[in-house]
């Protein structure tokens, strides 16, 4: 039987999903297991063991199944559908169209399917854990992990000193703290004797082209932006010293590969989306209000919460982190807590790409 699971989403996701997708293999021992997920980050999490095959999908576009791929019918006849990409009713009916053996799922009446209730205020690793747990696949955020776990300290040395990697960018201008900004955090981490790796996508090079020459650095900073693909971009996080970033896909790997990380959020609560594990590893940097619901991560425009960060508390964070300290500057930059209320009873959250 193929077991086919529903994600379709960006680096984040993927990784938030990972602990889940393990307790789907444990649901379904024996079964083909194929993800429904843009290619590279499927053919990634594949290469990793955590499936056995990536159906190439990207959003909530129809499913082309039967497929003819591995793991498709001719492969293991039946089909079990798995939703780990939203609550319904859209992502279900996707599903549904590949009119499966069953389909689980979180409960839609849209959709006609019944299951466990969604809870808002659940962090995201928790909530598609706890989907699966309800069939039976035993999982938990220690399962996140893809490699093991290095001592405080980094791995990463390039001419005896080491690599701090520095991502500036974010998919949405919500979560983008200003260029200028994170100029200055890399030309103090510099002025302290750490390299710098700028990291991001073809999109981002600009970006990454302007914190650097902001910085006034030299050769201790460069710029990978668009050079690297996933499994590149992996190997660096994995051995960097330390990891700065926004709220972002690349702040997954630090948490999957156990590496030191400071984290700035702002229209979604660390509570939601924040490090579950290796807590002391990761600061988190938030100005948000605890009970106020979270607000839309993919606006046009800068969070406000993201906006009051300043840039000596991210340094200070930094140093923290760099001297193998947990980070507690001005009672805002702590390890995450994923238990920490987050939003009012009854608000609901904005979907972080698509509500279905």
């Amino acid at each position: 039987m193929t077991v086919l699971v529903l994600r379709a989403l960006g680096l984040g996701d993927a990784l938030t999903g990972v602990a889940a997708l393990r307790g789907v293999r444990r649901a379904w021992p024996g079964h083909r297991v194929v993800l429904a997920a843009p290619q590279p980050i499927g053919q990634w999490l594949t290469d990793h063991g955590v499936v056995d095959a990536v159906l190439p999908a990207r959003g909530l576009s129809q499913l082309p199944w039967p497929w003819a791929g591995p793991g498709g019918a001719q492969d293991a006849p039946g089909c079990l559908a798995v939703n780990l990409h939203g609550r319904g009713p859209e992502s279900h009916r996707v599903l549904q169209a590949t009119r499966p053996d069953a389909l689980v799922a979180f409960a839609s009446t849209a959709a006609g399917h019944l299951g466990p209730d969604w809870d808002e205020s659940e962090h995201e690793v928790l909530r598609w854990c706890r989907l699966v747990q309800s069939m039976g696949g035993h999982c938990g955020p220690e399962d996140l992990r893809l490699g093991p776990t290095d001592p405080l300290g980094g791995r990463s040395q390039v001419g005896g000193q080491s690599e701090v990697v520095v991502h500036p960018g974010a998919a949405a201008e919500a979560r983008r703290w200003p260029a200028s900004r994170w100029a200055q955090v890399v030309a103090a981490l510099t002025a302290q004797g750490h390299r710098v790796v700028l990291t991001g996508s073809e999109a981002e090079r600009g970006l990454c082209a302007r914190v650097r020459q902001e910085a006034a650095r030299g050769d201790a900073v460069r710029s990978t932006a668009g050079e690297l693909g996933l499994p590149a971009l992996a190997d660096l996080v994995s051995t960097a010293r330390l990891l700065v970033s926004g709220d972002t896909g690349v702040a997954h790997l630090a948490t999957a590969y156990g590496t030191p990380s400071v984290t700035l959020f702002g229209p979604t609560p660390p509570a939601l989306w924040g490090p579950t594990i290796d807590l002391p590893r990761h600061a988190v940097v938030w100005h948000g209000e605890r009970d106020a619901p979270p607000r839309d991560p993919n606006a046009d425009r800068l969070d406000p919460a993201l906006a009051q960060v300043p840039v000596d508390e991210v340094v200070a964070a930094c140093e923290s982190a760099l001297t193998q300290l947990p980070a507690t500057v001005s009672g805002t930059t702590t390890p995450s807590l994923p238990d920490r209320p987050a939003r009012r009873p009854g608000v609901p959250s904005p979907a972080r790409y698509a509500p279905g």
